[in-house]
């Protein structure tokens, strides 16, 4: 097993597919949804192998419910992204399903970083293209503490693959963002966490190595139980296990 060491200003994390799974919440949220907009295709866009799951993945509720759905107008876009979050948290448990629940690797990591998420110099945020609402309540239930700084879907104008929401987030973090490193699970993450000029860890949580390896992340690991953090007084460093 090799290791690779390095030092990162601050720790931008992806929400859902990074920090927690809510899958069932999504299957149960898109199911429901199927029920107002027949004519969506939810086996393929929940589809692993599907093209549909990378373009959506990681993508914001209002942008994929314009695509999937074909909802235009802005307050009926938001009126529904709210409905479909909410859906996620209330079907999560419905039919025996687990719930949204923390991936492997991330107790071990937040034990060591929490105590660092207050300004004026936190060293770690989270960037999700979730609104927060959704966000706050996925990270209460899996029992995730909410940094200081936490960009959400509407404190951008563009979402991910857009480079806004990282760049957002190291601002916020009072430091550069090409000394900030990007955990991602999605394509559309990675995309952004690469336009915002951070260095990018993919995992392989939900999409598969050759999707991932197509958008050229830094490094790609299964999880974050591949991945050791050690405060220091500036900044973290960061220490990856590859087999």
């Amino acid at each position: 097993m090799s290791a690779t060491t390095f030092i990162s200003d601050a720790i931008l994390f992806d929400m859902d597919g990074t920090l927690v799974d809510s899958t069932a919440g999504v299957v149960g949220a898109w199911e429901l949804f199927r029920q107002t907009y027949p004519g969506i295709d939810v086996e393929n866009i929940l589809s692993c192998k599907s093209y549909s799951l990378s373009a959506s993945h990681g993508v914001r509720t209002v942008d994929n419910l314009r695509n999937h759905c074909g909802i235009q107008g802005p307050e009926e876009l938001e009126r529904e992204a709210e409905r479909f979050e909410q859906a996620i948290v209330s079907t999560s448990t419905e039919n025996g399903r687990q719930g949204i629940i923390l991936l492997p690797g991330v107790a071990a990591a937040l034990e060591e970083l929490a105590s660092a998420r207050h300004l004026p110099n936190p060293s770690w945020a989270i960037c999700t293209s979730a609104t927060r609402a959704y966000a706050s309540s996925a990270l209460r239930i899996a029992g995730v503490p909410v940094p200081d700084v936490f960009v959400a879907a509407e404190d951008v104008t563009q979402g991910k693959p857009f480079p806004d929401p990282y760049l957002l987030g190291a601002k916020l973090c009072g430091v550069k963002p090409e000394n900030c490193v990007v955990f991602e699970d999605a394509p559309s993450g990675v995309r952004s966490g690469r336009a915002a000029g951070c260095k990018t860890i993919a995992l392989l949580t939900t999409h598969t190595r050759e999707q991932l390896e197509a958008v050229k992340p830094d490094f790609i690991i299964k999880d974050l139980s591949s991945i050791t953090f050690k405060r220091l007084e500036k900044g973290v460093e960061v220490t990856i296990r590859q087999d």
